[in-house]
């Protein structure tokens, strides 16, 4: 069993001290915890100087009938997996992160000293980011992690890979990716959300490119990197710069790759 003094020793041999860190983790990766994800949490609190994680929460999507093709989204195929449930899920800052994104981030979320953005799909949690939590939009959804990386941030992998990653979605925006449209219920109305990424299914093709520029370390039994994040959004730009098919994945059935091929002319 991992102990609390194992997490800090770990988190601490990386280069975070006082820096502003966005996390994305597998709690599970890691093996047993003592004191489970709370500990993970506080030792990450402890070892960085903010600590900001993703607290997505895609059950608040609802779909119309019809739709823009350049979207990448089948419509049809939306409304039949909403028809399944009781009825809409309308997004408060109470609703639970989304059990695809982790246990961590939900019990960072719970933590008595964390923020949450108001995005209602594609909200941002953390504790000491309250600026760049402050930073989303409607039409700018991942505009909190362009303000740390202004603030020398890092990113954060515990026990997954650049499919995660999220700071990858935000360079495709900064590369002139196209960006699509979804929508979400909150308790007053339905809203529509611009700036929606694509698809990461393809985002580990990013990790040649990143040897030798991340920091490497093993806790429990994950494997941590952390990345500064200027690095990977530098990367990221000129990979797509240099070909503009850079990052996609290969399946037929995805909706958002196959539009951004079709927009590239």
């Amino acid at each position: 069993m991992i102990t609390v003094i194992e997490l800090l020793y770990g988190f601490n041999a990386l280069p975070l001290r006082g820096k502003p860190v966005l996390a994305h983790g597998s709690f599970k990766s890691l093996g047993a915890v003592q004191g489970g994800p709370k500990s993970v949490i506080q030792s990450l609190l402890e070892s960085t100087g903010a600590l900001m994680m993703p607290a997505f929460t895609y059950d608040a999507m609802v779909f119309p009938r019809t739709g823009q093709p350049w979207n990448g989204l089948d419509y049809e195929a939306g409304n039949e997996l909403k028809d399944r449930e009781s009825g809409p899920i309308y997004f408060t800052q109470d609703l639970s992160v989304d059990s695809e994104i982790g246990i961590l981030s939900e019990t960072l979320r719970r933590h008595q000293n964390a923020k949450r953005s108001l995005h209602p799909i594609l909200s941002f949690t953390g504790v000491n980011v309250e600026s760049a939590l402050d930073c989303q939009t409607m039409l700018d959804p991942l505009a909190p992690i362009g303000a740390l990386a202004e603030q020398d941030g890092w990113v954060l992998l515990i026990g997954v890979d650049h499919r995660v990653n999220t700071s990858i979605h935000y360079a495709e925006k900064l590369a002139g990716r196209r960006q699509f449209v979804r929508w979400a219920a909150t308790p007053r109305r339905i809203v529509e959300c611009h700036g929606f990424p694509g698809d990461s299914e393809g985002f580990q093709q990013i990790a040649p490119y990143l040897d030798g520029r991340s920091e490497i370390v093993t806790i429990g039994e994950a494997r941590v990197e952390a990345i500064p994040l200027s690095v990977l959004l530098d990367t990221a730009q000129q990979l797509i710069k240099e070909d503009p098919l850079a990052l996609l994945c290969q399946r037929e059935s995805c909706g958002r790759c196959n539009a951004v091929r079709g927009s590239i002319i």
